[in-house]
């Protein structure tokens, strides 16, 4: 708002805007956001003419309460250059002081006098028309004026607010040159306005005092003359005065304010009517509200409450709180000024009992009881108390309606079926993609993605779900966002942003709105978004009590989607580290055909993962694993896992060797963290695993488990089974064996492994899911592709708690023709008989481009095995996507590749070997070693 001596030069600022020039950084944002109005009003800043009207109520109750006020002011300001306006709601100033009588001289002839309308739509910016859009204390200096005419002046203004329904009833403001500003009149002026605000709340406690005196004047002469209720609205019962009331028992305070909220309800409906109450230990009462008339023609209802429950009336006389009345027929006192919202407004005013007839029971009313006064007012603020109460059960409800997920986008749905239909009629609600996505939120978000649409009806007048809007200078929604406070729009017509903006369907058609709330979302000093509430066919406009309601709601709902939006962050990153750590791409090899599924949980990322791992000999490695846990030092340790397990399968291991390195990884990653670590984790859990191991050339699948679940295996029939592995214990315990079955599989047949999230879930038997598997796997033909998405479909749960890793791998034979095997003896000399027998093998295949370096590598493999290695000796060559050459003997010795030196005389043969092949290795066997070498198909 800027304060007093701050230093603003608009002059410069005023001339870029009207150029079309950006200004934000040199104009305050209440005025840059009332020059935008002004140009979407089409206002010109020469424009003079200002509009005049006769239809004002002079002795309005503005004027009433704002006259003694404006006359102390006046005194205050004698002689000084102050003049002193008074405006109602509409901006037509009502009341008008000068400290100086000549300054009205310097005026047009048309604003010396009640009438002219100050409103930011006629008259651009200036105090009075300023307070009302921006409903707070407002300040214009000189050049920030957007009229020519009003350069020299400047101003402060304060809204004043009706205390009971928090509705602006109207404006003071102050009107001075710059050069006479005073640090003091913020100040003045809220004290002024409080003072006029108190005098509104003031009449109204008067005019309910009235009725009420009314009320207990004809119960007086009812019972002095016994004569029935006529024009002066005595009633036909006969009742002694209050203060005659016997001493009884007392209501209970649960039953006196049930029985006070049912009565601001009659009340407010302004009919005679009478209602059952359920009261505690299964009492009843009856509500009977009557209409009153003071004497000078002031209409309310009296509401009085019968016990129906049969026992003697005196027993049940209520000691109802008195509020505003006294228990007497003389005036009560005032009522004590309501505070602001979001305090409720004071209701009807509560009076004493009415006593009992002491002569006999009353004729008029059920069981011979008399009745007891409860509450008396008038319907329009027996409306006001209802609509606050009801505002406060509507916050009340929205706690347990609204964060019930950590889901961005479904807390902004929460929220608007929370408003509606209680505060609005429709509600929008629009949220940065940044944020959607879970990443920090933009100071200043240009575009957004409507969010969530809802109200009343379906065939709503608002742009979709998912379109984009952009937010527009001038418009509500860019206002709040800029202050980070509510912006009411009582009157939508008034302004000329709405049939410009992107919801300019929302103006026309069958159920236009005529009045909106736009709200920030706004958490952690984070913002989120905006919502913004509309009414349509609820004819009454917003006032500030339904800003501040819809302030409080946003304020709840961006709590809840600020901590949804940084679990969609966190669950986006650990989600985003678990794939970077699992297989991109599978490798290309020809023992299997493969595909995979991966479903991270719900409810956090987990440590599955699954790979599948080329080695010598055409053979491959099926794996998959889980770690226990969720959260990122899962998914970290799930990533050490892997890479290890792929560093180990180099190796050429084993499956269950290389289950036990896992597990002494495993349990010495424990030991290093040393328990509680400084993220917050608790060390290693444990994991668990399944490794398989499948060589094409002997159809033999060799796997080893780690307390993990066995795999299915296909038959090309379609029959189902689970091998009978050895469990063995989970990776992490240390120290215990881990044990290798093998079987043999026909061609066609599918090797399903999968982690425990398929199938185990708190809602179904394991044995269950079991057999859901076992038919979900049960048809034959079927490509790895397919059997996945069957799978997932019949037996993932719909709504995972646990990560699922699921790989589908059927396999393939290599034809016998494609490899060749002989058996070698211990003597040198036959070195030559292999070199030919290769030489005749690889015609026959069609491969003489490789049959030199294949030569080469057989000769160098096998004069080292005949020279170094043991009995019995075999050679052989395979024919796959590569030339691979083995040779095997029966020593556990491994060959070392080194750089001979000049003199060496041998040492050499391994490094031509590795020089003519694309790769080569030893891998250890059950009777000794095999050393290995792969030679590209186009080699020379």
């Amino acid at each position: 708002m800027g304060v007093a001596g701050e230093p603003i030069s608009p002059v410069r600022s005023r001339e870029r805007f009207l150029l079309g020039e950006p200004v934000e950084s040199g104009v305050r944002s209440p005025i840059l956001h009332s020059w935008e109005r002004c140009r979407l009003l089409g206002l010109s800043p020469d424009q003079t003419e200002l509009p005049y009207r006769d239809d004002f109520d002079p002795d309005s109750r503005l004027v009433r309460a704002a006259e003694p006020v404006l006359d102390q002011l006046a005194a205050r300001f004698a002689g000084s250059r102050m003049n002193v306006s008074l405006a109602d709601a509409a901006g037509t100033v009502l009341q008008r002081r000068f400290g100086e009588p000549g300054l009205a001289r310097s005026l047009p002839p048309i604003q010396t006098v009640p009438g002219f309308v100050f409103a930011e739509r006629f008259a651009g910016t200036n105090g009075i028309g300023l307070a009302l859009a921006e409903r707070r204390l407002v300040q214009v200096y000189g050049a920030e004026h957007f009229a020519e005419r009003s350069q020299s002046n400047a101003c402060c203004a304060a809204p004043v607010r009706n205390q009971l329904n928090g509705l602006v009833e109207g404006v003071l403001c102050f009107g001075y040159p710059r050069s006479d500003e005073d640090p003091e009149l913020t100040a003045l002026i809220r004290r002024a306005a409080h003072a006029v605000e108190r005098r509104l709340t003031e009449q109204t406690s008067l005019r309910e005092r009235a009725l009420l005196r009314s009320y207990l004047d004809a119960r007086a002469r009812a019972h002095v003359d016994g004569r029935p209720a006529g024009a002066d609205g005595a009633f036909p019962h006969a009742v002694p005065h209050p203060a005659a009331e016997p001493p009884g028992a007392l209501l209970d305070p649960r039953d006196e304010s049930v029985l006070k909220e049912r009565a601001a309800e009659l009340i407010s409906s302004t009919q005679r009517a009478a209602v059952e109450v359920i009261l505690l230990h299964g009492r009843r009462a009856t509500l009977l509200s009557r209409p009153v008339t003071s004497g000078t023609g002031i209409e309310g209802i009296a509401v009085e409450a019968v016990l129906t429950d049969g026992e003697p009336p005196a027993r049940h006389a209520m000691a109802l709180s008195t509020v505003g009345a006294a228990p007497a027929a003389t005036p009560a006192p005032p009522a004590a000024a309501a505070p602001p919202a979001p305090h409720p407004p004071p209701g009807p005013l509560a009076a004493p009992a009415a006593g009992r007839n002491g002569a006999g029971p009353d004729r008029d009313h059920p069981g011979g009881a008399s009745p007891r006064l409860v509450l008396v007012g008038e319907p329009e603020v027996g409306r006001y108390a209802l609509a606050a109460r009801r505002r406060l059960e509507l916050l009340a409800e929205a706690g347990t309606r609204i964060g019930t997920t950590l889901d961005v986008h479904r807390t902004a749905r929460e929220l608007a079926e929370a408003a509606v239909p209680g505060l609005a009629d429709y509600v929008t609600v629009d949220i940065p993609e940044a944020v959607l996505r879970g990443e920090e939120p933009s100071d200043a978000p240009g575009t957004v993605r409507r969010t969530v649409v809802h109200g009343i009806r379906d065939d709503h007048p608002f742009r979709p779900e998912g379109s984009p809007v952009e937010l527009r200078p001038g418009t509500p929604h860019l206002r709040c966002l800029a202050d980070g406070k509510p912006v009411v729009e009582p009157d939508l017509a008034a302004g000329g942003w709405l049939a410009r903006g992107p919801d300019r369907a929302a103006a026309v058609g069958g159920h236009p709105v005529h009045s909106l709330v736009a709200a920030p979302l706004i958490a952690r000093g984070g913002l989120l978004g905006v919502a913004a509430f509309y009414r349509s066919e609820d004819p009454a406009p917003f006032a500030d009590d339904d800003a501040w309601l819809a302030r409080e709601l946003c304020a709840r709902a961006a709590l809840c989607m600020d901590n949804a939006r940084q679990y969609t962050r966190e669950h986006t990153l650990a989600l985003a580290l678990q794939r970077s750590l699992l297989p991109h791409r599978l490798p290309d090899q020809g023992a299997v055909e493969v595909a995979h599924r991966y479903l991270p949980a719900e409810s956090g990322v987990g440590g599955d993962w699954f790979d599948v791992i080329p080695l010598s000999g055409t053979r491959v490695a099926l794996l998959v694993g889980d770690v226990v846990g969720h959260g990122l030092h899962a998914a970290a340790t799930m990533g050490r896992l892997r890479t290890a397990a792929r560093n180990f399968a180099e190796l050429e291991l084993a499956p269950d060797e290389l289950l036990t390195h896992l597990d002494n990884l495993l349990v010495r990653l424990d030991r290093e963290e040393g328990g509680e670590s400084d993220t917050g984790s608790t060390g290693i859990v444990g994991a668990t695993c399944l490794y398989v191991i499948y060589d094409p050339t002997t159809r033999e699948c060799t796997m080893a488990r780690a307390g993990h679940l066995p795999p299915a295996v296909v038959r090309p029939d379609g029959s189902v089974d689970f091998p009978e592995l050895p469990a063995g214990p989970p990776l992490g315990l240390g120290g215990l064996p881990f044990e290798t079955a093998g079987i043999d599989l026909p061609e066609g047949s599918t090797l399903v492994l999968y982690t425990d999230g398929l199938v185990e879930d708190r809602h179904r038997d394991i044995d269950a899911a079991l057999e859901d598997l076992r038919r979900a796997l049960a048809h034959p033909g079927r490509t790895p592709e397919d059997t996945c998405r069957s799978v997932i479909d019949a037996v993932a749960p719909e709504h995972p708690e646990d990560d699922i890793a699921l790989l589908a791998a059927r396999i393939h034979t290599l034809p016998a023709e494609r490899i060749a095997a002989w058996d070698v003896p211990a003597d040198p000399a036959c070195v030559g008989e292999i070199r030919a027998a290769a030489t005749r093998t690889l015609a026959a295949w069609g491969l003489e481009e490789p049959a030199f370096a294949v030569e080469l590598l057989l000769s160098e493999l096998v004069t080292n095995a005949v020279r170094y290695g043991g009995e019995p000796i075999q050679v052989r060559m395979i024919h796959d996507r590569t030339l691979i050459c083995e040779v095997s003997d029966g020593s556990s010795t491994a060959p070392h590749l080194r750089r001979a030196a000049g003199t060496d005389e041998g040492g050499r043969g391994l490094f031509l070997v590795a020089q003519v092949s694309q790769a080569w290795g030893t891998r250890y066997t059950p009777r000794g070693k095999v050393i290995w070498a792969e030679c590209a198909l186009d080699a020379a």
